[in-house]
């Protein structure tokens, strides 16, 4: 049997799983029709949470990808040198093998359960395991571009075929929109085993509109009557309407529910990263009011590492320690990046309620305001020319790309996927191109297979490699939804 320990953050209790033989389950006595699946799903969020919040170079290095942290003195990652580590193998095994593995297994024990108990809340449990499905998905094809899908997670084929990203795309957004379709608010669902949102139906139906919404931008270059259809839809159901509706996990002061950013970085007393000087260049040149909230000061002043180069520790302003506390909350999906999508449908011609610059104006103002600024902070800052819709300097030839992704990057500080998936999309805002590279000569656009893919699971492989085009199975190689080249 696959044994795993975890303390649940809820319960601060371990239990053990998983197989498909449920009798073998511990389970609370007090409850148990119900506890194994709850007990899975809780072990699934915070696996999830962990790996997307994380900074480990070993399994995520999207935080320096995205150009807002650099590192100190091994500074392969930041060099796009990802041949030294076993990167996209940690990604495949924590999202996959972890995460999604304990998503469907915690699906089929809710299943079978059994008792007025379960059976009140068996649907909306399993609706909500199904959206958090479909946000590990949809992150994974953003990471890799094709990835098993139809054919993983199943015990019976080792080897899985690699599926078309655009493919995934189409059904994630189908299985989105019938889960939250089958949401039913009147009824419970996991109560505080759900540490999100400790079990409001209600959150998790916004979490699926929103989530849609955001799939639904992604692929407005590439297909956008079904970005718009998508896009419609998510409003029509209800998306986010405030901060109080993000998904965030709830990290803990005491190991080991401790945000993994302490762990890495504090705990391990190791000097790694300092902040780059491709965000604390921007964010000077805007005096940004988040600086603050962002980052330390060196001798009075914003000042950040070189990006790609070896950079002395005492010398650079640090990540703020805020951000590093054991308690800091790590982020899944927000209100902030919502309203940056909306600022960019609304440019895009869908129908959107607001105006571009009014959902852009919104974006900032939450963004200041959660981070700790105040409304003066806010007035002050839009009242810039550099900042101000009307007036923000924008290269791109549509007029907008280049302000709302460059603000809509700035908001997204410390979500290094979402950052770095805004600079793929919009080629925006300027990233610096490292000047110690060697076998990488731009910023990559994707991550490569895992290196184990190419002698296990060689034939298929192969298959995924010939379906990328011509750039192949390289970290240059555009993802299906990367279209918009602002050098063209």
């Amino acid at each position: 049997m696959r044994t795993k320990y975890f303390a649940l953050l809820v319960l601060t209790a371990v239990f053990v799983g998983c197989t498909d033989k449920f009798e073998e389950f511990n389970t609370d006595k007090k409850n148990p029709a119900i506890a194994a699946g709850n007990a899975l799903f809780t072990n699934a969020q915070k696996e999830l949470a962990d790996q997307v919040n994380q900074t480990n170079v070993n399994q995520n290095v999207f935080k320096l990808w995205a150009q807002y942290w650099t590192e100190t003195t091994y500074i392969d990652e930041a060099n796009y040198d990802v041949v030294t580590r076993n990167i996209a193998e940690q990604i495949y095994r924590f999202m996959i093998r972890e995460a999604l593995r304990d998503f469907k297994e915690a699906k089929e024990l809710i299943a079978v359960e059994e008792g007025p108990e379960a059976e009140a809340t068996k649907q909306n449990r399993l609706m909500i395991i199904e959206l958090l499905e479909a946000y590990t998905w949809h992150q994974l094809v953003d990471i890799f571009g094709m990835v098993p899908y139809t054919e993983a997670l199943n015990i019976e084929n080792v080897y899985p075929k690699y599926d078309d990203g655009a493919f995934i795309y189409n059904d994630l957004l189908k299985r989105v929109t019938d889960a939250v379709e089958a949401l039913d608010p009147s009824e419970g669902s996991f109560g505080s085993a759900d540490l999100y949102y400790g079990g409001d139906v209600e959150k998790w139906i916004k979490f699926g509109n929103s989530l849609k919404l955001k799939m639904g931008i992604i692929l407005s270059d590439v297909n956008p009557t079904l970005a718009e259809q998508a896009i419609t839809s998510a409003l029509a159901g209800g998306i986010f309407e405030s901060s109080a509706d993000d998904a965030l996990m709830p990290y803990l002061s005491s190991s080991p529910n401790q945000n993994p950013l302490y762990e890495e970085i504090v705990a391990t007393g190791r000097n790694d990263y300092v902040v780059a000087n491709t965000i604390v260049d921007i964010m000077n040149d805007l005096e940004d009011p988040r600086r603050q909230f962002f980052f330390t000061q060196k001798d009075g002043a914003y000042v950040g590492g070189i990006y790609g180069h070896s950079n002395s520790y005492p010398n650079y302003s640090h990540i703020h320690p805020d951000i590093l506390a054991p308690d800091f909350h790590g982020f899944i999906l927000t209100y902030t990046e919502m309203l940056f999508y909306l600022a960019e449908a609304a440019e895009r011609g869908f129908a959107v309620p607001l105006t571009a610059e009014e959902y852009y104006n919104m974006g900032i103002k939450n963004s200041i305001l959660e981070w700790g600024g105040t409304q003066d902070d806010v007035d002050t800052y839009l009242a810039r020319p550099d900042v101000a819709y009307a007036t923000a300097p924008d290269e791109s030839e549509d007029g907008w790309r280049q302000k709302i992704a460059t603000q809509a990057w700035i908001a997204s500080y410390t979500r290094g996927l979402e950052g770095w998936t805004t600079w793929r999309r919009l080629d925006y805002p300027i990233f610096n191109i490292a000047e110690q590279i060697e076998s990488v000569h731009d910023i990559p656009t994707r991550f490569t297979f895992p290196i184990e893919e190419q002698t296990l699971n060689q034939a298929n492989y192969a298959a995924a490699v010939a379906a990328l085009g011509e750039g192949g199975d390289k970290l240059t190689t555009k993802i299906f939804w990367d279209l918009y080249d602002a050098n063209e």
